[in-house]
């Protein structure tokens, strides 16, 4: 069962994503995306668009991008920002437990960011699985639980607040062993620390890519 609708609008923190979205790419998440789009084609899913800051790092080789936003003041930005993109983009409502297309409907899924704040993991991948096609391709940068153990209690311990003040982001969960999990053959994968904000403290980050076998 998906969570209800109202699960999905976080208007206070949307506002405050818009804000920052702007100052994490000037301190390195833009160079971070183009990584993460490089070398994409054909048909792509984007999951949790956000306010669309991916779209202008997709190549050209892309055919279609699929972009679901479930929150309605990111995906109203992201409407915006899809008119000016390199690659037809589509913005539509939904969320990633219950994703639009059909079976093996894309070339490669982009999730990036997002499943820190899905409500449930397994069923936001089991859906990635479902709408690639054999052999298509999973893109993910997300931020992940720290390796180092004080670091890492830490973040277990702020969960609840944070969650709550930051649109139901978790700090400490191992998306790198949920893509495992769910099927998925990781091909390339890179961990780093970085700070999006100023004030907060470097997180630990994956990107890479996997695929469905």
């Amino acid at each position: 069962m998906t969570a209800p609708v109202e699960a999905y609008q976080h208007p206070r923190f949307a506002r405050a994503y818009l804000r920052g979205v702007e100052l994490a790419d000037r301190r390195g998440a833009a160079d971070h995306r183009r990584r993460l789009l490089e070398g994409l084609s054909g048909r792509v899913i984007e999951v949790g668009a956000g306010s669309g800051a991916n779209f202008p790092h997709y190549p050209a080789a892309v055919t279609e991008v699929v972009a679901v936003e479930p929150d309605d003041t990111l995906r109203a930005h992201a409407e915006r920002e899809a008119r000016r993109a390199p690659v037809p983009v589509s913005v539509v409502a939904g969320h990633a437990e219950e994703l639009p297309g059909g079976d093996a409907a894309f070339d490669a899924a982009v999730a990036s960011l997002v499943l820190c704040s899905v409500p449930s993991p397994p069923a936001a991948l089991a859906e990635l699985a479902r709408v690639l096609r054999p052999g298509g391709e999973l893109r993910f940068y997300e931020h992940v639980r720290s390796a180092r153990a004080l670091l890492g209690l830490l973040e277990d311990a702020v969960v609840p607040l944070w969650a709550r003040a930051a649109g139901g982001c978790h700090p400490n969960r191992d998306t790198l062993a949920g893509i495992q999990g769910a099927g998925f053959e990781v091909d390339a994968v890179e961990r780093f620390a970085f700070a999006p904000q100023p004030l907060i403290p470097p997180l630990t980050h994956v990107l890479g890519r996997a695929h469905r076998p």
